[in-house]
């Protein structure tokens, strides 16, 4: 097997920037304000998560309901308005539950997501790196034998949306505002207030 790691990155950034998800500028403008916005609520720390993790901490979980209730009913909005467009992934058990595992193993062990992993190595966490710098290589290496791992990926069942299965244009604000509201009702707890209290 001939796998020249170099040439594979080179040749995924060419079609990813082929793709048209926007200008660069864009792209590091919005990369920039989602940085802030985790720098600035600290969910990039060990005890944010952790907190989570137990059930003990609920600003990751307050955060999580509030930007996917908005962020469904804004999205939903511009592709009405035809500002944006869906990239519907299919839906392949296996790979789903599988990748789930993985996920949840990952994020046990470094105590941290994809999303706020980036925003801890520019503090200077070096455990973080060495994990961020794993899963790009994981990912290079699920996208090179992608076509190997179907009979573990499972059956494709298409590319199914909820809007879909429910023909309804209210149930998107339906859901949107349940789980806004859900945020709300989630206490105002962290784990470093019970540690500082024992």
């Amino acid at each position: 097997m001939n796998f020249n790691i170099f040439e594979f990155f080179s040749q995924t950034i060419d079609l990813v920037q082929k793709q048209n998800h926007g200008s660069i500028p864009l792209i590091l403008f919005i990369g920039f304000v989602f940085g802030v916005i985790i720098q600035w609520s600290r969910v990039d720390t060990f005890d944010k998560i952790a907190g989570f993790a137990m059930l003990k901490g609920f600003k990751v979980p307050k955060m999580l309901f509030f930007s996917i209730g908005i962020a469904s009913i804004g999205l939903y909005f511009m592709i009405k308005m035809g500002w944006a467009s869906y990239h519907i992934k299919p839906i392949m058990l296996g790979g789903l539950i599988l990748g789930g595992v993985i996920f949840a193993i990952g994020m046990a062990i470094l105590g941290l997501c994809p999303g706020t992993g980036p925003v801890a190595v520019s503090e200077g966490n070096i455990d973080v790196l060495v994990g961020l710098i794993a899963g790009i290589f994981a990912g290079a290496l699920f996208t090179y034998f992608y076509g190997d791992l179907q009979s573990i990926m499972g059956p494709d069942y298409g590319k199914l949306t909820l809007t879909q299965l429910i023909d309804a244009d209210w149930f998107i604000f339906l859901y949107g505002a349940a789980l806004i509201a859900i945020g709300f009702l989630l206490p105002n707890r962290e784990i470093e207030e019970e540690v500082g209290e024992v």
